[in-house]
């Protein structure tokens, strides 16, 4: 089973024992962090959300908290003498996927509300 989960304003596909890059998440190294926007879940029986799947949740460990490596941006006017260096790292989060869950446990609210409705017309 897969799912299509959307974490850092990006879009994953994922699936059980799976480690992915994402933007930094808030938590420590061990934590167990639920990932509730699945915008579909794949295998023998296929789910596509509208646009998320009512119910669905990945669960995922974080494996590690980081930095990437450095992007410098150079700028340079030719002939001016003049020039500026910046650097940035980007922060990342480490994860483990450690379960997909398909769709959350169903109350029926059903029977109560018929003896709502029983109990006021009697």
């Amino acid at each position: 089973m897969f799912a299509v989960i959307r974490t850092g304003g990006k879009q994953y596909t994922v699936a059980k024992d799976d480690v992915l890059t994402v933007e930094r998440l808030d938590g420590d190294v061990g934590t167990t962090l639920t990932l509730g926007e699945v915008l579909m879940l794949g295998g023998s029986s296929p789910k596509a959300g509208l646009p998320l799947v009512e119910g669905a949740s990945v669960m995922a460990e974080i494996v590690e908290q980081g930095r990437g490596g450095k992007v410098v941006a150079f700028k340079k006017k030719r002939r001016k003498n003049t020039h500026r260096k910046r650097g940035h790292r980007q922060p990342f989060t480490k994860l483990k996927i450690t379960a997909i869950h398909g769709h959350a446990k169903h109350e029926k609210h059903e029977p109560a509300n018929h003896e709502m409705e029983a109990s006021h017309g009697a």
